[in-house]
């Protein structure tokens, strides 16, 4: 029987009436999966490919087969929005079959929420936070709500599995199955995963089923993609570059292979000239296909050298120029001096709907203020709205909903929180400012144009400030243009995406679950409680040692109480924890200050300036007229401006693998056809400058001598595995090297002085022999460091932040291996080839015992 003819037939009613020919191939392997397996099932594909029909299709016709008793689905998605926008899609689909879909989280009223459970039944959607109040605060009807649970589908999966999110997302799942006694199918859905098959081995965790990854083909796409630099002042790299307009086609096999950058023609462009700054502005198509089963031995010689075949399943890409120019119908001579970077973002977005992704939520203010101040001096109407976790949510859905309106061609400075899936109308384009830290990342914002049979569009906006005098070479590399080509690179060469990180000791999530658990279970002996929560899959690496010594510390500080009878149940202090609505969340929140202008609340800042500064939020300028520390309070007034705004700093994790891919693209010949005139001349004067600094080419060394004591290491190390290098540097190695004055810019270069004895082979040999002497990652601790970053960490004790940092953040083992591959190449030759330690596989559990 066809996929078709298993569907309900309310199902196959909806897809006649939405005029669909034809499944996509996502939706029959899923139905064969779903239909055919009782195993968990994780779909991952581009975005906008079809998954969750692909997902609820089968699921609701198995419902009609077989009704439940309790609620048939759990829907689990990390955002509000998103639950909201699917509430939309799925009522619609279920509407007919009577199958009711429920709302579950903080902005959906209490009298639906009763009926609910009243009523348990159909399909139930949640976030996190949400499910962790649900599960301590109704603990009594979880059993009648769930006990005859068949599926839970986690939505946007990569979201969570990078994070604490996920960890707790898993706890719940777990913590609900044995609540109910019921045990559901897991369906993940994710349009970006990384080794998808250890994915699968966390989705299935804590179960005895396996989980399935259907294989499909997926559908051949085309990106419209580009990448410009600009410099934020002065003449741009390509200034000096005479510009040859030429379309072209060139075959996936010519640019595999690697073609030198003046066998290709530039990329097809324009430009405009202002005051010194050549602004580039596509006008004709150029295609290039990514084809990744080549047919030339030469091409499949290069794909195989990393020893895998490729992915029979990957789809061709087609890279094109933006099909429809797009410019300024003019010049302002008033925009003289702006940031050119902006000015190209101004440009791009005229008469267009578009997104424009910032990295951190004060660089998004600033660019809102920027443009805005544009449209200003254009005497233009204002277009540009603000999206961030930091204003107020009736500000963020108020920008949704003007985006929804299609007769409206607004563009929206962001940060992550538009990177999901959440529905805001058809977009045209997006701009990405620098580069995002992760392939991951950079394929979600991609995928935010293109969902209704457009290609995507995105162009990365590159800024970078011009070298000071006194700037020393690893200052003067192009960083973010590397990042960038890097992420775009390992994705078409390799289809890498970021895989999930088992590193973590989540002792502050260990805190959060102990007390969610007492909160919703009351008295539990010692014994038990370690039953309950050792057993559930992200605790498995804590031995019982340590939770021994995270009880015995709560109950010094009366998070939790000791009773009579050798119970445990929450303390007075812990009381406190878990009455916030705060609490249910375990992501880190910045102690912040509500900014408020007549009574009207703006949104939230970190760390605010003193009366009479400025800020910039929701995109304007505000002065400051006082300040409430008790209440947290910021009372301001809107004044005319810009200025930087005061936001706490976004940090982002960057893989070793992106590093790597960034010293190849510096070191390489090849050009990318996305790259446009500026860029392809930034990256054409970087790769001469990294030549004659011997940074690449044959006598290529990591350790730079900057001239009498002054030395730069550029380690091509991810930012975890830099931070352990710099600590290595600092503790092990300082003595012996005399080293001082280390100045880290992470996790690109750091840069220090040595003792005039110490040249590049010595320097290496110390760190190599260091490396061999045995290193214990707590040794990469200062004296009395307590580093206390995730949310809950202030209530664990000291020893065991300590050793969450060395051994679950710190990457020592991607350090030691980089550092004896460097004593082996540049040292004296004394060091041996390192051997790294044995360790467990990705889902192999040490046992819980008190060793």
């Amino acid at each position: 029987m066809d996929t078709f003819s298993r569907y309900a037939p309310f199902i196959q009613e909806f897809i006649f009436n939405h005029g669909w020919n034809e499944l996509h191939g996502i939706q029959t392997a899923a139905a064969s999966a779903i239909f055919d397996t009782d195993d968990h099932v994780l779909l991952t594909s581009g975005t906008a490919s079809g998954k969750t029909e692909a997902a609820f299709f089968p699921i609701l016709s198995l419902m009609m087969e077989d009704p439940a008793t309790s609620v048939d689905v759990l829907y689990i998605a990390p955002l509000k929005a998103l639950i909201n926008d699917q509430f939309q899609r799925l009522d619609e689909l279920t509407e007919a079959a009577g199958i009711p879909v429920w709302r579950w989280h903080g902005d959906v009223s209490a009298s639906h929420k009763r009926r609910l459970l009243k009523q348990p039944s159909g399909i139930l959607q949640i976030t996190p936070e949400s499910l962790e109040a649900l599960l301590m605060r109704h603990t009594p009807s979880i059993p009648a709500l769930f006990h005859d649970t068949r599926f839970i589908v986690i939505d946007e999966l990569h979201s969570l599995l990078r994070q604490d999110r996920g960890s707790q997302t898993l706890c719940l799942i777990e913590r609900l199955a044995r609540l109910s006694g019921s045990c559901p199918r897991r369906i993940g859905l994710s349009a970006t995963l990384g080794e998808p098959e250890r994915a699968a081995e966390l989705l299935a965790a804590g179960t005895q089923r396996s989980c399935v990854i259907p294989r499909f083909t997926e559908p051949n796409r085309s990106w419209s993609l580009t990448l410009e630099h600009f410099f934020t002042a002065g003449p741009q790299a390509g200034a000096s570059v005479s510009s040859r307009v030429t379309a072209g086609r060139y075959e996936a096999v010519s640019k595999q292979v690697g073609v030198r950058e003046n066998d290709l023609p530039h990329a097809a462009s324009s430009t405009s000239v202002f005051d010194g700054v050549r602004a580039p502005i596509p006008v004709e198509v150029l295609e290039i296909e990514d084809v990744p089963q080549p047919s030339s031995e030469s091409l499949e010689q290069l794909l195989l050298a990393k020893d895998r075949d490729p992915d029979p399943h990957w789809s061709t890409i087609r890279l094109l120029s933006p099909t429809r120019p797009y410019r300024a119908s003019q010049i302002h001579p008033e925009f003289q001096g702006a940031d050119p970077g902006i000015i190209s973002i101004y440009e791009g977005s005229t008469g267009s709907k578009c997104l424009v992704f910032s990295n951190s939520r004060e660089e998004a203010e600033w660019v809102c203020s920027m443009l805005r101040s544009l449209a200003q001096t254009a005497g233009e109407p204002d277009r540009f709205l603000i999206h961030h976790g930091n204003i107020s949510s009736s500000l963020r859905e108020s920008a949704e909903e003007l985006m929804r309106e299609d007769d409206r061609a607004d563009t929206t400075v962001t940060t992550a929180t538009l990177e999901l899936g959440i529905d805001i109308g058809r977009l045209e384009r997006t701009f990405q400012i620098d580069a995002p830290f992760t392939v991951s990342g950079f394929l979600q914002r991609l995928g935010r144009t293109g969902r209704r049979d457009t290609p995507p569009e995105m162009h990365f906006i590159i800024r970078e400030e011009p070298s000071e005098p006194r700037s020393t070479f690893p200052e003067t590399i192009p960083w973010k243009l590397l990042q960038g080509i890097a992420l775009i690179q390992l994705y078409l060469e390799d289809r890498y995406v970021e895989p999930p990180s088992n590193r973590k000791l989540p002792y502050s999530l260990l805190y959060h679950q102990i007390m969610s658990t007492l909160a919703a279970t009351g008295e539990l002996t010692p014994a038990e409680l370690a039953s309950r929560i050792l057993t559930l899959t992200p605790f498995r690496r804590i031995t019982t040692n340590d939770l021994r010594a995270l009880l015995h510390h709560l109950i010094r500080t009366d998070q939790i109480e000791l009773t009579e009878t050798g119970g445990l149940i929450v303390g007075l202090q812990g009381e406190r924890q878990i009455n916030s609505h705060k609490f249910f969340a375990v992501f880190q929140e910045n102690i912040e200050y509500a900014v408020r202008s007549e009574g009207i609340e703006l949104g939230t800042v970190v760390n605010p300036p003193p009366v009479g500064e400025r800020l910039a939020i929701a995109g304007k300028c505000w002065l400051v007229e006082e300040l409430d520390y008790e209440r947290r309070v910021v009372h301001c007034t809107q004044i005319p401006g810009r200025v930087p705004a005061y936001f706490g700093n976004c940090a982002g994790s960057i893989e070793t693998r992106v590093l790597e891919r960034m010293q190849q693209a510096l070191a390489e010949t090849e050009t990318y056809p996305y790259l446009l005139t500026n860029a392809r001349a930034r990256l054409a004067s970087a790769r001469k400058e990294a030549r004659l600094a011997h940074i690449t080419g044959r006598s290529a060394c990591p350790l730079i001598h900057l001239g009498e004591d002054s030395w730069a290491l550029l380690p091509w190390l991810g930012s975890y595995a830099f931070l352990a290098l710099e600590r290595f540097l600092k503790i092990r190695c300082a003595k012996r090297l005399g080293l001082r004055g280390l100045d880290a810019s992470r996790p690109y270069f750091m840069q220090f002085r040595l003792k005039p004895s110490i040249d590049a082979e010595t320097f290496f040999s110390v760190l190599g022999k260091e490396a061999q002497n045995g290193l214990d990652p707590q040794d990469l601790l200062y004296t009395n460091e307590v580093p206390r970053f995730e949310k809950y960490d202030s209530f664990i004790p000291d020893a065991l932040v300590r050793k969450g940092f060395a051994l679950g953040v710190l990457d020592v083992e991607g350090m030691l291996a980089r550092v004896q591959s460097w004593a082996q190449e540049f040292g004296d030759g004394s060091t041996p080839a390192y051997l790294p330690p044995a360790s467990p596989s990705y889902m192999e559990v040490p046992k819980n015992s008190s060793s």
